[in-house]
């Protein structure tokens, strides 16, 4: 049976006297793929860096895999290990493709031959095997979007957010992700992707949340939506 993985009450967060997001409430299930949805501005980047640990709300409880989050130092470094956020704009580092698909498993010490393996894998399942030595600031946009998601992937996280991922990506590119992004949950991974595409909301077996001026509202996506409000 799934679980809620993340369960939000009386959620507010400000940046400055602006209120971006006001949530009374929102359970994220465990395993599944969730599509934040809503306009530029409507709260989907900052619901995405609460679920991230990067934003504390001003008000309102966050709990994790059933425990409420205290947002001690020490707590959110452990919390952030199991959740990995690509931005929409992903930044690749300097150097090849290797070294920034290699940098998570290196940071956790992986054996150099684990991680040959683990890179050569995510290359191939973003459709990018054989660039290893390219130099990861030359990369067309949809190939940065890929090298940055197999990134995020060796990182082996529990969650994934994923903010806009397709905005940036060719058609190429897209026809990649969409079906790897989908077949996550089946791998244990829970995924959390905004966007505000309806036409990607239609085409995807999804929980869909809409937001609109940083509140959840009811999706309005039509009678084809293959979809489960939450």
């Amino acid at each position: 049976m799934s679980q809620y993985l993340y369960s939000l009450a009386g959620i507010e967060a400000r940046y400055a006297d602006h209120l971006a997001l006001e949530v009374d409430r929102l359970t994220i299930t465990e395993g599944e793929l969730h599509l934040l949805m809503g306009a530029n501005g409507s709260g989907k980047t900052t619901l995405l860096s609460t679920l991230a640990f990067l934003h504390k709300p001003d008000c309102g409880e966050l709990a994790f895999a059933g425990s409420p989050v205290t947002w001690t130092t020490k707590e959110v470094e452990r919390l952030r290990q199991k959740v990995t956020l690509l931005h929409q704009h992903p930044y690749l580092f300097s150097g090849t493709v290797f070294s920034n698909v290699a940098f998570g498993p290196r940071v956790r010490k992986m054996r150099k031959l684990e991680i040959g393996s683990l890179v050569s894998e995510l290359l191939g399942i973003v459709g990018l095997r054989g660039f290893e030595s390219r130099n990861a600031r030359q990369l067309s946009g949809g190939q940065t979007s890929r090298v940055a998601l197999a990134r995020c992937l060796a990182c082996k996280p529990d969650v994934l957010l994923l903010d806009e991922p397709l905005a940036q990506t060719d058609r190429e590119s897209a026809e990649i992700l969409v079906p790897l992004i989908t077949s996550l949950p089946r791998q244990g991974i829970t995924v959390v992707m905004s966007s505000h595409d309806e036409l990607l909301a239609r085409e995807l077996r999804c929980n869909i949340v809409q937001l609109a001026k940083g509140r959840i509202v009811p999706p309005n996506l039509g009678e084809t939506a293959a979809l489960k409000i939450v």
